[in-house]
Formats: structure tokens, sequence, C-alpha cells
């Protein structure tokens, strides 16, 4: 592990052992079953009637099995930025998670379509942290100006429990936001120059992003850039805020996961899912393969 990723998860230990003793967490049983069932991939007990303190003081306990699993922290996923997904879960704001290197995979990789206890795809995107002046941004302008690459993203999140329908906000904050796997595909460089980093913004914004059928080009979902917080790079902005509130920040290399621009739909034995961003120059398809079934 390199000496920034190894603080990176000292810093997330050290924060989740200064959250508040009064919030009513998980018992630590509670969350090494929960920790046990990601493991395993089997549904664990859906987490009910945590307030928000609740669910960050159980992520954070969480947090710090997966981080003893899975070791190295890549940066961080903003969830529930999208209005259709804040329905679905009767929630009126975002959450967040860590993400770690090893649910990171490239494009073109082929996944078992059972990777998880309940799994599903989204059509997401990352962006690459440049400085840590993004930690102050509060506008898409801002993070713009404290990044470096915006790329193509499939997630392949877990709900990870029994009754899915069941998970309010808190719930989801709780497990992680079902952080789970993702394809990554080519980044795309933020331009240097003014007059680019305002085309990249207008870009951003305006584009449709496609799930289509790798095998018959049928169109499984679409969204649009504005469908992320009005603007993608405002799921950023909220994070930074949402991490300070508990002593957390991004650092220079961090992967931030945006969010759905699509719906969140389940995977299929042989289903190969390409995710394009129309409108974003440069930005290539990215790719993830599902195995087919076994005979």
């Amino acid at each position: 592990m390199r000496p920034a990723q190894t603080l990176a998860v000292v810093a997330l230990a050290t924060a989740f052992a200064a959250l508040p003793a009064a919030a009513a967490c998980l018992s630590d049983a509670e969350v090494d079953a929960l920790a046990e069932a990601i493991a395993a991939k089997t549904p664990a007990d859906t987490p009910e009637g945590l307030s928000e303190a609740d669910a960050a003081c159980t992520r954070a306990a969480l947090n710090r099995r997966l981080a003893a699993r899975h070791g190295a922290v890549a940066g961080y996923k903003a969830g529930l930025t999208n209005a259709a997904v804040q329905k679905r879960f009767n929630y009126d704001k975002p959450v967040w998670g860590v993400l770690y290197q090893d649910m990171l995979l490239d494009t073109g990789a082929v996944v078992d379509p059972a990777f998880g206890a309940r799994p599903l795809y989204e059509a997401d995107m990352l962006v690459r942290v440049k400085s840590e002046a993004v930690n102050q941004a509060r506008t898409p302008a801002e993070v713009l100006a404290a990044i470096d690459q915006v790329i193509p993203f499939i997630e392949l999140p877990d709900l990870a429990v029994q009754a899915p329908p069941k998970l309010n906000g808190p719930g989801v904050a709780a497990i992680n936001v079902g952080a789970r796997l993702g394809v990554k595909g080519v980044p795309v460089a933020v331009p240097q120059d003014e007059a680019g980093r305002a085309a990249m913004l207008d870009a951003l914004q305006g584009m449709t992003v496609r799930l289509n059928d790798g095998r018959d080009g049928k169109e499984l979902a679409r969204g649009k850039g504005s469908d992320i917080l009005d603007h993608p790079l405002n799921a950023v902005a909220w994070l930074a805020e949402a991490l300070g509130r508990e002593g957390l920040s991004m650092k220079p290399g961090d992967l931030i996961s945006l969010g759905s621009f699509s719906p969140l739909l389940p995977p299929q034995p042989g289903l190969s899912v390409l995710a394009t961003y129309d409108g974003l120059p440069g930005a290539q398809p990215v790719v993830v393969n599902f195995a087919p079934a076994r005979p």
C-alpha cells in the first residue's frame, strides 16, 4: 500500500472513531454480521429505523471492517443524487460511501452477474481529484478547477439486504451505499484553458447518458447530465460538505463516483452493457460484460 493510501485508511479510521458516541449504531455483532454477509454475497438483515446519526455511525463501523478486508481507499461515492433514485428510497438528499481500490475494474471486464446479494448496474461517472481545493468547492466551476479527469463509469452496486424496498436514505448510507464493484473507462482530461473548461461544464450538464445492450444495440436506459443535482459536479460539492462534517476530506488522486444517470437495473447472464456519453467530447464508451449462465 502506498503511503498516501495508508494515510487515507488511517484518517478514515480516526474519523470513524471520533463520531459521536450518542449515535445508536448497530451493535458490533450486527455490524460483524453485515460485513460477513456482504463478503459472502448473502442478504443481510435490513437496517430500519435509523436516524442520519445512526447511519453515519453504522457506516463508520462497517468501513472499519471493509478497510481491513479491502485495504487501500480509492475515494468516495455520492449516492441518491438523482431525484428518481431518491424517490425510490423515499429520501430527499444524497448520501455517501467509501470506495476501495479492488472494487474498480477496467472497461471490458467480465463480471459474474451474481456479484452480490442484490446486484444492480447503473450509468455513473467518476472524477479524479487534482487539488485539495476541491474540499472548499461549492459550484461546478470550482469543482472542475480542482479535478483533472472525468471518467466514464458503470457502477455495480449491491443493495446487500434481505428487503431492499425497506431501505431509506439512512439505511442506504449504513450499508456504505452498496459499494461493491464498478467498471471504469478511458479518462477524459479536464482542459487547462478557461474556454475549454467552460465548454466541458456545459457538456457535462447537457450530455445524454445511454445504456445499450452491447449485442443488439437495444437501449436499456438513458439519462441527462442534469439529472444529478442539476449538474453532475454538484455531487462533488455536496460531498465536500458532507465529508467535512465528519472530519474527512478528499485528497489528490481520489476517485469520486457522482451517482446514477440511469435507473438501477438487475444484471442478466450473458448481457453486455455499453454506456455512452453523448455530447461530452472525447468520452469513449465503457463496457461491462456479465458472464453467461453456467450449463
